[in-house]
């Protein structure tokens, strides 16, 4: 199953027999909180779910964004009531960054049928609405392990054996600024390849064509043991997770990503361009 949908297909979809449930998790790094935005219109019948508190645990020695309490994360989904055998779809309104999260998460845990809209909300042309919906409750247990994760060595082996992508921007991998973690620089033998190469103009992701000759470039291969994906916290590695499904690759995510490798001084820093 393809990881997104297009918002002409989510339309008929939601007119149709088996509408699917609809998460909005509208989040933008260090801007406001989407909750705000969400009251203001939003898609009709979609449930808001805020990534900080519901996709994440707390934040501490695990990163920023720590993957949440499977079991408090179902609660979540319950509420919104994603059921196990009903399809989700999943969007935000700035890079595909909030609804990856959650489609990650709700693959990783078992969930077979979860997408993300295309683009976003800026891609929905239908009507939007205030009204903020009860629906009712789900029945979606989460069986983690469904898709692959990476921790600290796992993330510091496919550097060394297979292929680890970092999500970030250029700078940020380079060292030259660092605006949130303490530690500048990236994973030594990390790759880097920010997400804003995965979109094109209107915000949505490449074809998958396009896209397998971007991370063929950057050195994927049928020969490459792992393909692994970092960023500061998870989150924006999500969507690059996304981006690999649709070019036919099985990434690992490594859920702590830079803000929990650069809490650990006995980690090793890299700085600079990659190595020709």
């Amino acid at each position: 199953m393809t990881p997104i949908v297009s918002a002409a297909d989510l339309a008929a979809e939601l007119a149709g027999p088996v509408p699917p449930v609809l998460l909005d998790v509208r989040y933008q790094l260090g801007g406001p909180h989407g909750r705000p935005a969400y009251e203001a219109g939003h898609i009709p019948g979609a449930v808001f779910v805020d990534l900080d508190a519901d996709l994440a645990g707390p934040p501490g020695e695990g990163g920023r964004h720590p993957l949440p309490d499977p079991g408090a994360f179902g609660a979540v989904m319950r509420r919104a009531g994603v059921r196990a055998g009903a399809p989700v779809v999943v969007y935000d309104g700035d890079k595909g960054w909030g609804a990856a999260r959650a489609w990650w998460l709700l693959r990783w845990s078992g969930h077979r049928d979860v997408r993300v809209l295309d683009g976003g909300l800026a891609a929905w042309t239908g009507d939007l609405e205030k009204d903020v919906p009860v629906p009712a409750e789900g029945d979606f247990t989460p069986r983690p392990g469904a898709l692959p994760l990476l921790d600290a060595d796992g993330a510091a082996e496919c550097a060394r054996t297979g292929l680890l992508l970092d999500a970030r921007a250029g700078e940020r991998y380079r060292g030259e600024v660092e605006p949130i973690d303490a530690v500048a620089g990236h994973i030594p033998g990390a790759v880097s390849a920010p997400t804003g190469e995965n979109l094109d103009e209107a915000g949505r992701f490449l074809p998958p064509a396009r896209l397998a000759a971007r991370f063929a470039a950057l050195g994927a291969g049928v020969a490459t043991a792992t393909v692994g994906v970092y960023c500061g916290s998870g989150v924006s590695a999500a969507q690059q997770a996304i981006a690999l499904e649709l070019a036919g690759f099985v990434p690992a995510l490594y859920a702590g990503s830079w803000s929990e490798w650069s809490r650990d001084p006995a980690r090793p820093v890299a700085t600079g361009a990659a190595p020709a």
